[in-house]
Parts: structure tokens; C-alpha cells; sequence
């Protein structure tokens, strides 16, 4: 009996919680300072400093007041968030838009990072599960081809080198 009252006691704390991070996501979602501030943060500021509208900082910007004042008109006139990024983009092209879209050519922003490095992951398993496969004849290291296959002349070559870079039995330190 009393792991139920834990458990109940539990359960309405959880949901006493889930409300209330329900409703402080909701705060606010439709205020137009919170608006501005996520559309000023889609949308890049074209005096050329390549920076965020709503957080383009260098002195002197001939293009934030106006595009900021345009952005907030547009709010209080009661367009979407869509809408507005459209008209942006009708006036100042797609460069307006910090992010690409996800469609048409622009996809392609979103896909090729990952499938280069797909392709790149997949080449590097294949090139160490070729490498770990060869057969034990072809992986002679250092020593080369086999000696006794070589005609005498070659061996007779490869022994005077032997000699001459013998150093003794230190390793050559």
C-alpha cells in the first residue's frame, strides 16, 4: 500500500512538471521580441559583414537599422515567419537566408557533408580490411624479395652491402 502512494505521489510530480516546462516553453512564443529575435537570427545582414541580422556588431552598419525596422513592420503587420523570409528573400536574394533550404539544389548544402565523410569512413574500412587480408607472402617487410630466387650476381651485391654497412651487433646506435 505504500508503494502505491510513492508511486501516485511520483506520477503527479512528473506531470505537475511536465506542465510547468510546458508552459514556460509557451511564454513568450507569440511576444514579438522573441519573434524578432528568432527571425533576426535566420536571416543574415547585408552591409557584407557576413553576420547574423540580429547580431551584426561593427560600427557604422548602413544595413542593420533599416532591415531590422523592416523586420519588425512586417511583425506588427501580422505576417508569418514564411512570409516574411520570403519577402526578404524577393528583395535581397538567397543570400538573405542564414541557413540554405531543404530543397532543390540546396539540399545539397545539407547532404554532402555526410556523404563525403560516409565516403571517406567507407574507404578507409576498406583500405585496413585489404591491408589485414593480404597473404603472408606478399607482406615481407624490410628483407624484400627471396633470396634464394636471385640470381648470384644480385646476391652476391646484396651481401657486399651487408658488409659494408654492418656496424655490429648494436643496431647502428
Amino acid at each position: 500500500m505504500r508503494q502505491l502512494k510513492g508511486f501516485s505521489f511520483l506520477m503527479k510530480a512528473v506531470q505537475a512538471g511536465t506542465l510547468a516546462l510546458a508552459v514556460c516553453f509557451s511564454l513568450g512564443a507569440t511576444d514579438s521580441s522573441s519573434r524578432l529575435n528568432d527571425l533576426g537570427h535566420r536571416l543574415m545582414c547585408q552591409c557584407g559583414c557576413a553576420q547574423l541580422l540580429g547580431e551584426c556588431d561593427h560600427a557604422g552598419c548602413p544595413s542593420r537599422e533599416g532591415e531590422l525596422n523592416e523586420l519588425k513592420a512586417a511583425i506588427a503587420a501580422g505576417k508569418t515567419d514564411q512570409q516574411i523570409k520570403d519577402s526578404f528573400v524577393a528583395k535581397y536574394g538567397a543570400v538573405v537566408l542564414a541557413a540554405p533550404t531543404a530543397h532543390g539544389f540546396d539540399l545539397v548544402a545539407w547532404i554532402a557533408p555526410f556523404a563525403v565523410f560516409g565516403a571517406a569512413l567507407l574507404g578507409t574500412i576498406l583500405l585496413v580490411r585489404r591491408w589485414a587480408n593480404r597473404p603472408e607472402g606478399r607482406t615481407q617487410a624490410a628483407g624484400g624479395p627471396d633470396l634464394a630466387t636471385l640470381d648470384p650476381a644480385e646476391q652476391a651485391r646484396r651481401e657486399k652491402i651487408r658488409r659494408e654497412t654492418d656496424t655490429g651487433n648494436d643496431g647502428g646506435f
